[in-house]
């Protein structure tokens, strides 16, 4: 592949987006998310160009995330270059949104954060055998954003968003077929002959058609098996409480549920859970995606953002120093509806 960061290519019918940061894991930069969005402009403009696919180099992943390095180098000054990423990645997520034309996502690898929010919310989210997805920024000190707090809230039924927020739990491909966060599999050595099918695909409907027949039967779901015991205990309004019911029932899952939100930050886990809950009322993604802008200025400033950022990426020794340390020192977020 070329040095080029997004690799935007036509073939026939078919406007390609390629994420090309192999050794970063496609992580998104500023300059990635601005040459996304001007090819998004064009070939919306191009009469010719009848559906885009987005897909990622390499066999690891599709997209990681935003460059949490930079972010974290961000927060060295005064984070005005971060409070722009992150503005300018939400149009991004309303953009793909609303993208007039059919817009495809080949979630084949690690798909998370970012890379979740230049995927879930196109038109045809196509999963692998390699997939990885999942949220997992309340152990980085921030919350599910890139409109998580819409697509969990509104889109997953049940308490399962609720979960995958709070846990940062990573979903196979079954799994998110199964949570509504993906809609299609078919495995990764198809990639070719869904290019081609596409670049003769001329509208809509022969895009829906084209992807249909090369899609099979997705691997059975496992999150599925906690499904009841998900609903029940993360229904709750506090983070104290849903900790309470997980630790009345003394089960392996429940046990095993409680140790990962125990390493989260305490200020994430309210946070991710005040924004979940606010996205229930929420008439449309939009109001998500500025409820998060404010929220992830907030938690931006704080200092577990970079503490969660040093353990998890910097240092790697996984012993992150929240502050505070305790649920009950974190006040409530609220949020105007």
């Amino acid at each position: 592949m070329t040095e080029t960061s997004v690799v935007i290519s036509r073939v026939g019918h078919l406007g390609r987006l390629h994420l090309n940061r192999p050794k970063a894991l496609n992580s998104l930069t500023l300059e990635m998310i601005r040459l996304l969005q001007a090819s998004l402009s064009e070939f919306e403009d191009d009469d010719d160009i009848a559906s885009v696919l987005i897909t990622g180099e390499g066999t690891r992943a599709f997209c990681a995330g935003g460059d949490i390095i930079a972010l974290f180098n961000a927060a060295d000054t005064n984070g005005a270059e971060a409070i722009t990423f992150w503005s300018e990645e939400y149009d991004l997520n309303a953009r793909i949104a609303s993208y007039p034309k059919p817009y495809i996502a080949v979630m084949d690898g690690i798909t998370m954060g970012g890379g979740v929010g230049v995927s879930v919310h196109g038109s045809h989210r196509i999963v692998t055998e390699r997939t990885k997805f999942a949220m997992p920024e309340a152990g980085i000190g921030l919350f599910p954003d890139v409109g998580g707090t819409w697509v969990l809230s509104k889109q997953v039924a049940g308490e399962m968003g609720t979960y995958i927020g709070m846990t940062g739990d990573v979903l196979r491909a079954g799994d998110a077929i199964s949570a509504d966060l993906a809609d299609s599999y078919m495995t990764s050595d198809t990639l070719p002959a869904l290019i081609s099918a596409l670049a003769v695909s001329t509208d809509r409907e022969a895009v829906s058609r084209s992807i249909d027949a090369l899609s099979t039967v997705f691997p059975a779901p496992v999150i599925d098996q906690n499904r009841a015991v998900i609903d029940a205990t993360f229904a709750h309004e506090t983070v104290e409480d849903i900790i309470a019911a997980l630790t009345s029932l003394d089960t392996s899952f429940a046990r095993t549920t409680l140790t990962t939100l125990a390493q989260k930050s305490p200020s994430s886990l309210k946070m991710t859970l005040a924004l979940l809950r606010a996205g229930r009322g929420s008439h449309n993604l939009q109001q998500c995606l500025d409820r998060e802008l404010g929220a992830v200025i907030q938690m931006f400033g704080q200092p577990d953002f970079r503490e969660g950022v040093r353990a998890a990426v910097i240092d790697k020794d996984r012993n992150p120093q929240w502050v505070p340390k305790k649920l009950s020192e974190v006040s409530v977020p609220t949020f105007e509806i």
